[in-house]
C-alpha cells in the first residue's frame, strides 16, 4: 500500500527536526550547506534560463523579425514599382519596350516569392497572415486589369485608361495599404523582440548578488568561529559565483550595446529610408496617372487634379525622410547615397514643373516625353533617386546585420556557463561545509 499523505504532523515533526539540527554545530553547518548548494544551484539555473531567453529574441531579431520586416517594405516597393511600371508602359503605347515589360514582370515576381516567404514565417492566426492573404487576394486582380488596360490600349481603345486607372485604385485602395499594414506589423513585432532581448535579467543578477552575499557571509562566520581565514570549498564557490555574475552582467551589457547600436544606427535609418523610398513611388505613380488621366479625376473639392495633388503630397514625405535620413546618417558611406537621392528629387521637381507646363500648354506628345522619356525626363531622375536609396538602403542593412549579429554572440556560451559555474560553486560549497563537519567527528 502507498504510505499515506504527509498531513500537519509530518510538517511539524519536519520543524522539530529541523529546530533540534539547528541547536548544534554539525546541524548549522549541514543547514547551511544545504541553503549554500540550493542558492548557487538555482543561480545557475535561473541565469541559464533568463539567458536563453534573450538568446531567442536576440536570434529572432536577426534571422527573423528584421528579415520580415525587409521583405515587407520590399513587397510594399515591387508593388509600388509595378503600378509605376504600368502606367509607364501604358503611356509609351505600341513603344513600350522590353525594359519596362520586364520590370514590371520581375516586381510582380518579388512580390508574389516574398509573400510565399513571409506566409511561411508568420503565425497563421495572426494580424500579418490577415494581410498576406488580402494580397494574394487582390494581386492576380490588380495584374488582370493591367492586361486588360494593355491590351485595349493596344487596339487605341479609350478604355485602356479606364482599367489603368481601376487598377491603380485596387492597387491603391487594397494592395498597398495591406503592404503598409504588414510592414508596420512586422516593423512592430522586431521592436518588440528587440526590447525584450535588451531586457536585463534581473532575477539571475539578484540571486547572483544573493548567493554571493550569503557565501561572503558564511566565509566570515567560519573565520569568526575558528580563526581560519580561508575555506577552499567556500572560497571556490565564492570565485564561481562572481565568474558567473560577472560574465553575466557583461555579456549582456555587450548584448544590450550591440542590440542598441542596431537599432539607433541601423533600424531607425532603415524604417526612415524605406518610407523614403514608399513616397519616391508614390510619387513617380501619381506622375504618371495624372499624365494618363489629364484631369480626368479631381480632388474632392472639384478644384485640381488628384494625381496631380497626390504627387505633390508624397514628393514633399519623400523630401522629409530624406532631410531625416540624412541626419540619421553616421557616416560618409551612408551620407553620399542620401545626399544623391536628395540632389535627384530636386532635380525630378524641376522637371516635373517644366511637364506641367508642357502638358497646360496643351503639347501632350512633349510633355509625356518629358515624364517617361530616356533622356532628361522625370523617369531618369526617379530611377536615379531609387538607386541611391537602394544604396543607402543596403548600407544600413548591412550596420544593422553586423550589429545585431555582435550583440547576439555576445551571450554566445553564457547560458551553459551559467549552469556549469552553478554547479561547481554547489559542489564546492558543499565540499567546503563538510571540511568542517568533519572536524565533528
Amino acid at each position: 500500500m502507498p504510505p499515506p499523505p504527509a498531513g500537519p504532523g509530518a510538517w511539524a515533526e519536519a520543524r522539530a527536526v529541523l529546530r533540534r539540527a539547528a541547536t548544534t554545530e554539525p546541524g548549522r553547518l549541514r543547514i547551511l550547506g544545504a541553503v549554500l548548494a540550493l542558492l548557487v544551484v538555482a543561480f545557475g539555473a535561473v541565469t541559464a534560463y533568463e539567458v536563453l531567453d534573450r538568446a531567442s529574441y536576440a536570434d529572432d531579431v536577426v534571422g527573423r523579425s528584421q528579415p520580415l520586416s525587409a521583405d515587407a517594405a520590399d513587397i510594399y516597393r515591387s508593388l509600388a514599382d509595378a503600378d509605376a511600371t504600368a502606367a509607364s508602359g501604358f503611356l509609351a503605347g505600341p513603344q513600350e519596350s522590353d525594359q519596362l515589360r520586364k520590370r514590371y514582370a520581375d516586381d510582380i515576381t518579388t512580390a508574389s516569392r516574398l509573400l510565399v516567404r513571409a506566409a511561411a514565417s508568420t503565425d497563421a492566426d495572426g494580424g500579418s497572415a490577415r494581410e498576406i492573404a488580402t494580397l494574394s487576394e487582390h494581386l492576380p486582380r490588380y495584374t488582370g486589369l493591367v492586361e486588360r488596360a494593355r491590351a485595349a490600349n493596344r487596339q487605341g481603345l479609350p478604355l485602356g485608361g479606364a482599367y489603368l486607372r481601376y487598377a491603380n485604385l485596387t492597387m491603391t485602395q487594397q494592395l498597398l495599404p495591406a503592404a503598409e499594414r504588414l510592414y508596420a506589423a512586422e516593423t512592430e513585432r522586431l521592436h518588440r523582440d528587440d526590447d525584450e532581448a535588451r531586457t536585463w535579467p534581473f532575477l539571475s543578477i539578484g540571486l547572483g548578488l544573493l548567493a554571493l552575499a550569503v557565501l561572503v557571509w558564511a566565509q566570515r562566520r567560519n573565520y569568526l568561529r575558528t580563526n581560519r581565514v580561508f575555506n577552499r570549498g567556500l572560497l571556490g564557490a565564492t570565485a564561481a559565483c562572481a565568474v558567473a555574475l560577472l560574465w553575466l552582467v557583461a555579456g549582456h551589457g555587450l548584448a544590450r550595446a550591440g542590440l542598441g547600436d542596431a537599432r539607433a544606427h541601423g533600424q531607425e535609418s532603415l524604417q526612415v529610408l524605406n518610407e523614403a523610398r514608399i513616397a519616391s513611388l508614390k510619387a513617380r505613380a501619381n506622375e504618371n496617372l495624372a499624365v494618363v488621366g489629364r484631369g480626368a479625376v479631381l480632388t474632392e473639392d472639384g478644384k485640381r487634379d488628384k494625381y496631380e495633388a497626390d504627387y505633390t503630397g508624397s514628393v514633399a514625405t519623400l523630401t522629409a525622410a530624406l532631410e531625416a535620413a540624412g541626419r540619421l546618417a553616421d557616416d560618409e558611406a551612408g551620407r553620399s547615397p542620401v545626399a544623391e537621392a536628395t540632389a535627384r528629387t530636386g532635380e525630378w521637381r524641376t522637371r516635373h514643373g517644366e511637364a506641367r507646363l508642357l502638358d497646360d500648354a496643351g503639347d501632350f506628345t512633349a510633355a509625356m516625353n518629358k515624364v517617361i522619356g530616356s533622356t532628361d525626363s522625370t523617369g531618369e531622375s526617379f530611377d536615379r533617386v531609387d538607386a541611391a536609396l537602394g544604396r543607402a538602403l543596403s548600407h544600413e542593412q548591412d550596420e544593422f546585420t553586423r550589429a545585431a549579429e555582435g550583440g547576439r554572440d555576445a551571450l554566445t556560451g553564457l547560458p551553459l556557463g551559467a549552469a556549469v559555474l552553478g554547479v561547481l560553486a554547489a559542489g564546492c560549497a558543499v565540499t567546503g561545509v563538510n571540511r568542517r563537519l568533519s572536524e565533528y567527528r
